[in-house]
């Protein structure tokens, strides 16, 4: 159990338990703070106009930066596309 908790998933982004530890809550703080960004947008819409898009797009290029590389799929047709930034 210990292993499957605390070992088995840093070692798939080969990391050990405290580098994981790090940067996952690195990742964490910026999205509290980019959150808070999209908050004081909302209530101030010329205030903080790119802060939270921009740090969900700084996040997903690390983010993929560090995943193992597998091939991507084209997203089906119909499927979401964003239309708008916060």
């Amino acid at each position: 159990m210990f292993r499957k908790l605390f070992v088995d998933h840093p070692r798939t982004v080969n990391e050990t338990y405290g580098e994981h530890w790090f940067v996952a809550n690195r990742f964490g703080v910026l999205m509290i703070l980019a959150g808070l960004g999209a908050i004081v947008h909302g209530f101030i819409p010329g205030l903080m106009v790119r802060t939270g898009s921009n740090m969900i797009r700084k996040l997903h290029g690390e983010m993929s930066s560090r995943q193992p590389r597998v091939p991507a799929a084209a997203p089906p047709r119909g499927e979401w596309q964003l239309e708008y930034e916060i």
